[in-house]
């Protein structure tokens, strides 16, 4: 069942009759500060809104009113058109879409733009049906992208399932689906692979939007090259000039603040000191946690933060807004308040604290000073997705042992360095001990290992990862292992990686803390091993133990969760590991562990 909505054809003859006085409207709202995204004005106007859309939008609303008409006073506030997200991954909530949207909503998020190409990698076209059709059951409006890259670097990884391009173009044709997820296979692009050509070929010809993911700081041929096969957008940018070069090209700069990306303050000064045209610019989240969004908010916080970085209030709404409705072929359907869009719309009382204090979706109150007033139905998810984690049998402490070439004493090892608050890691090396002939960690430098949950193969990739700043005898084990979603683990100590696996196993997948051979926490994610259907504040809870028990083992780096789950991120430099071993990205290659060994 989804949530039936008219189009604006459907009810343009009554559109048409409210705006002329002929017939009542459903809801007036007047006495506000109409914010007008299409101009970037501030009007004394109000608003007439039938069967949830706006009808008629100007400075007198009076002659639509009628004996069952509700009309609400503003106050003096500030009228606001509902926010949109252009790029996200709602797995990343750890929630299903009805909770996640139930999480937003109250913060004034009623348009989503989502990629479910975790759960792609999971359950492959079967889970992207399952999270479209519970993203249309929601009272707000969530947009599907059909995921592009599963696995996200053939011959790199090995995924639950795959996605072809009979695949993409069959999903084009689903009421929900509104273009191509990020195409983050950009060297595949580059090189002219067919099959990625062929999946951006079937959006185009839908007529749809192909997303695009170019990490990698190269702006010269390949850049162009990648810009010429089609991706319309990229979030991937850290610095100003990543964004000017981006809408040099005719994309859109899609400017992330989620709970690990920080990369709205260094880009969004090509607006605010360059001057450029703030129209191809757009905030997104991309990624953020269930306690990011409980206690901190959705895209009110990245509005909010794009002001406090000195950006105009009406243009961080734009791109917030209308900018994000446009760039996906929407800009008659919402994003803004005007006649025929939907009534999605926000009543504030300041445009830079920007407090969300009524949220209206469909011209329905959904939310009130944080509260949300509206259900958000579950889809009736099956075994299938509920049963995802096969080990192929127990792991022991000797699956996470790296053996050192025979006679040495220490060995150079390639190590995984994780960047703070980036998506980026470093390609390190670091002298670590031999100890009876296996490689120890030492200081600063973890284990890690990518333990194959998919298929039951019992296989185990061992290396070596430095950042986090563990301490003592440790683990974490997640089943959140973008993109491949295999199980990573990160620990000290052999034995308590070993438990910290099992334990996944055990409960359907998560992510569970051990020190001294017991466990400090645990986030159960019986959905694909990626997801949990209880409410976020249930799982911003179990997270928010995760977070301090990462602590407790020594942990110093901000969201540290959100970069242990990146590290088998094999499209995103430098290297990372997969179930085929460690990955140099910058050379889109396997590469060995262990070198010059004396």
């Amino acid at each position: 069942m989804t949530h039936s909505f008219p189009s604006w054809a459907d009810v343009a003859p009554t559109l048409v009759a409210v705006a002329a006085g002929r017939k009542p409207a459903d809801l007036i709202v007047r006495n506000v500060q109409l914010v007008n995204v299409q101009t970037r004005e501030v009007l004394d106007w109000q608003v007439a809104v039938v069967r949830g859309r706006f009808a008629y939008v100007g400075p007198d609303a009076s002659h639509c009113i009628g004996p069952d008409t509700d009309c609400i006073d503003g106050g003096g506030r500030f009228l606001i058109p509902g926010l949109c997200d252009a790029h996200m991954h709602i797995e990343s909530g750890m929630l299903t879409p009805a909770e996640f949207a139930a999480a937003v909503i109250p913060h004034g998020t009623t348009t989503m733009f989502t990629d479910p190409h975790e759960i792609a990698n999971v359950l492959g076209l079967d889970g992207v049906r399952m999270m479209h059709d519970e993203a249309l059951m929601q009272p707000v409006n969530i947009f599907t992208q059909m995921p592009s890259c599963a696995p996200s670097a053939p011959g790199l990884e090995t995924t639950g399932h795959a996605i072809s391009a009979d695949d993409v173009a069959q999903a084009m044709d689903w009421p929900g689906i509104i273009g191509l997820g990020e195409m983050m296979n950009f060297p595949g692009v580059i090189a002219g692979d067919d099959q990625m050509l062929a999946e951006m070929a079937a959006t185009m010809r839908a007529g749809k939007t192909v997303g695009g993911h170019y990490a990698s700081p190269d702006k010269g041929v390949p850049f162009h090259a990648y810009a010429a096969g089609g991706a319309a957008d990229d979030h991937e940018g850290t610095r100003e000039e990543d964004a000017i070069a981006r809408v040099r090209q005719g994309m859109r700069s899609m400017m992330r603040l989620g709970s690990a990306w920080y990369d709205v303050e260094s880009q969004i000064t090509a607006v605010t000191e360059r001057g450029l045209d703030p129209r191809n610019f757009i905030l997104c989240t991309d990624d953020c946690m269930a306690e990011t969004l409980v206690n901190y908010g959705h895209m009110n916080r990245v509005v909010r933060h794009a002001i406090a970085c000195g950006c105009d209030p009406l243009i961080a709404l734009q791109m917030a807004t209308i900018n994000t409705a446009t760039h996906f072929g929407l800009e008659r359907e919402l994003g803004s308040i005007a006649p025929g869009r939907r009534a999605d719309m926000i009543l504030t009382s300041d445009l830079g604290t920007l407090p969300i204090e009524q949220v209206f979706a469909r011209g329905q109150t959904v939310a009130v000073d944080g509260r949300i007033t509206v259900d958000c139905p579950h889809y009736d998810w099956p075994d299938s997705a509920r049963q995802t984690v096969h080990l192929g049998g127990q792991r022991v402490a000797a699956d996470f042992e790296v053996s050192a070439p025979e006679g040495c004493n220490a060995v150079t090892a390639k190590v995984i360095g994780v960047i703070e608050n980036q998506a980026p890691t470093k390609a390190l090396t670091a002298d670590l001990p031999v100890r009876d002939g296996i490689v120890a960690p030492d200081g600063e430098v973890c284990q890690i290992a990518l333990v194959e949950r998919h298929h039951g193969t019992g296989g185990v990739v061992n290396g070596f990862v430095s950042g986090f700043g563990y301490t003592g005898r440790m683990a974490i084990a997640s089943t959140v292992a973008h993109d491949s979603h295999h199980m990573i683990v990160v620990g000290t100590d052999r034995d308590c990686m070993a438990q910290a696996a099992n334990r996944l196993g055990d409960v359907g997948g998560g992510v569970t803390v051990w020190q001294d051979g017991r466990e400090l926490a645990l986030v159960p994610l019986p959905i694909a091993g990626l997801m949990s259907d209880s409410p976020a504040a249930q799982v911003a809870a179990q997270a928010a133990a995760m977070t301090a028990a990462m602590k407790t083992c020594g942990c110093t780096l901000n969201n540290a969760y959100m970069q242990h789950s990146l590290l088998a991120l094999v499209v995103i430099p430098e290297l990372r590991i997969s179930d085929l071993g460690l990955v140099d990205v910058t050379a889109f290659a396997l590469t060995d562990l262990l070198e010059d060994p004396r």
